[in-house]
C-alpha cells in the first residue's frame, strides 16, 4: 500500500503528516513503528494522521516513532494547521485531537500558534512511573515535568549553557521515570 505523506521540522522535532481526509485510516501502531524507524523507515519523532471531522476542520491522530499513541503534538498540530489555513485561505482553524479541540492561529511574523490548553501536572497524567513531585524531578538539571499531550521536561534557567539538553535529553528519555521513553525537553 502506498501512503503519501509530508515531512516537516519544527523546534528540533521532525514529524510526518499523512492526510487521509475522505479516506480510511490505515495507520496502526505497528505501521507507525516501522515508518518511524530512522534506519528502515521515514524516521520521525511523531506521525499525525489528518482525518475528516464533523465539529472541526480536521481530526488528528498522533503516533510516536515507537508505535505508541499520544494525545497531541504541538509542532505537528502547527504543521497541519499551517497546511489547512493555506489550503482554505484562513487565518485560524480549530482541530480535534484526543486532548480536545485546539484553536490554531496564524500570526504575521511568528508563524502559527496552537492553544494547547492547560498542562497536565499530576505524575499519573504525564505519565511517570511512580509518584514524584513534578515541579522538582529527581533528575540531573532539576527539570519540571508536565504533559501537553505527551510528556515534557522543561529546564527553567537564566543561562542556556547551564544545561546541555543535547546530551541530557537522551539520558532523561531512557530514565525509568518515563516508562514510555517518549518525552520532549525544552528551555524556558
Amino acid at each position: 500500500m502506498t501512503v503519501p505523506f509530508l515531512k516537516m521540522h519544527a523546534n528540533g522535532d521532525d514529524f510526518v503528516i499523512v492526510d487521509r481526509r475522505g479516506q480510511d485510516d490505515p495507520i496502526t501502531g505497528e505501521m507507525a513503528r516501522r515508518l518511524g524507524s530512522r534506519q528502515r523507515g521515514i524516521g520521525f519523532n511523531q506521525l499525525v494522521v489528518v482525518l475528516d471531522c464533523d465539529d472541526a476542520a480536521a481530526r488528528l491522530v498522533f503516533w510516536n516513532a515507537d508505535g505508541s499513541a499520544l494525545d497531541t503534538c504541538g509542532s505537528a498540530t502547527r504543521g497541519v494547521a499551517d497546511l489547512l489555513m493555506r489550503e482554505r485561505g484562513l487565518a485560524s482553524v480549530v482541530l480535534r485531537t484526543t486532548r480536545g479541540l485546539l484553536t490554531c492561529v496564524r500570526h504575521a511574523q511568528r508563524g502559527v500558534s496552537v492553544e494547547m490548553g492547560a498542562p497536565l501536572l499530576d505524575w499519573r497524567d504525564i505519565p511517570l512511573a511512580w509518584a514524584v513531585d513534578t515541579i522538582r524531578l529527581p533528575l540531573e538539571g532539576d527539570p519540571v515535568a508536565c504533559s501537553m499531550g505527551n510528556p515534557h521536561c522543561t529546564f527553567f534557567v537564566d543561562d542556556l549553557s547551564v544545561v546541555d539538553v543535547g546530551a541530557l535529553g537522551p539520558r532523561i528519555e531512557a530514565h525509568p521515570l518515563f516508562p514510555g521513553g517518549q518525552m520532549s525537553t525544552s528551555f524556558r
